[in-house]
């Protein structure tokens, strides 16, 4: 296809500085394209998604220099870089019929449209847990059922002919839905989260209360989807493991790594990179008074925590 204008979408762009990393790419890759077939410059529409009670509209305040930069990157051989905000659930239309070449997706669809019905018995947990009851797994694993070919209709709709999608998840090798890869995470803060109920930060009712809505898919679960709901292809699947610290070769995210792996020099890590994702579901169901003081325990919480287990 050699469109005048390039429509481009990143679902569940976030705030932080990642927002702009795909659009640079994106942008350059056009730019080599276009270059290499000899063919002039295009526009290209790019179109930011997150849910608007989310930190997204902050993306916005630091449009005007990513524009500055990426002009002065892009001298030539790509046209001019439109950018806009599109707020919503990727879970329901947002762009009109055919009017998207390019979605791309990262470390979003993992999130559930909606915690999962019949998970009140999860008593103790967070998430799905190796104390969980049997229909708790059911219920996540249903409900991911549910939303990604939803996801994948609602594209289907939105995508020209020809068009594409990368779509990342945070997810796991293994076929076991239990695998440390995406299950000790969650069990290390709800150990944290019932230690502050023991000594009265929080109401145990509202540990017991609160659940992630979150399912970490193998390759076989989402290209199972795929395959179900029929209106795309896979043309490539790959798997890849992600340091906790940039500075480390420990601690791996997608690996079958070992809670002394984690706890031992990562605590820190695991409790920054808990809290990123974390904190926004803790602060609107616990409160804010919380965050501080919790977070500054969980390392401590998390060695503990290991420390009894050996014993």
């Amino acid at each position: 296809m050699l469109p005048q204008s390039l429509a481009i979408a990143d679902l569940g762009c976030s705030s932080g500085p990642n927002t702009f990393f795909m659009v640079s790419e994106v942008t350059r890759t056009v730019k080599k394209l276009c270059r290499d077939l000899n063919q002039q410059s295009l526009e290209c529409q790019v179109f930011l998604n997150d849910l608007p009670g989310s930190g997204f509209n902050n993306i916005f305040r630091s449009l005007g220099s990513f524009k500055d930069k990426l002009s002065r990157e892009m001298v030539s051989g790509v046209g001019p870089c439109f950018l806009s905000g599109i707020p919503g659930s990727f879970y329901g239309r947002l762009f009109p019929s055919k009017s998207l070449h390019f979605v791309h997706s990262s470390c979003s669809l993992m999130w559930l449209s909606q915690v999962p019905e019949g998970m009140e018995n999860n008593k103790g947990n967070i998430y799905m847990a190796s104390t969980s009851p049997s229909n708790v797994l059911k219920a996540c694993y249903q409900q991911f059922q549910r939303d990604l070919p939803l996801f994948l209709q609602c594209r289907a709709k939105e995508v020209v002919e020809g068009g594409c999608m990368v779509l990342t998840f945070l997810g796991r090798r293994s076929d076991d839905p239990f695998s440390n890869e995406c299950c000790l995470i969650w069990e290390l803060m709800a150990t944290a989260l019932n230690g502050s109920a023991s000594t009265g930060i929080i109401k145990q009712e509202e540990v017991d209360s609160f659940n992630i809505p979150q399912y970490t898919p193998s390759p076989s679960e989402v290209e199972q989807e795929i395959v179900k709901e029929g209106s795309f292809k896979t043309h490539r699947v790959e798997v890849s493991a992600v340091n906790w610290n940039a500075y480390d070769d420990r601690n791996i995210i997608g690996s079958e790594f070992s809670e002394s792996e984690v706890l031992s020099d990562g605590g820190y890590n695991v409790a920054k990179c808990m809290r990123a994702v974390a904190e926004p579901l803790l602060i609107s169901h616990f409160g804010d008074g919380i965050i501080e003081e919790s977070f500054q325990e969980v390392p401590r919480d998390l060695n503990r925590s290991y420390v009894q287990r050996e014993n």
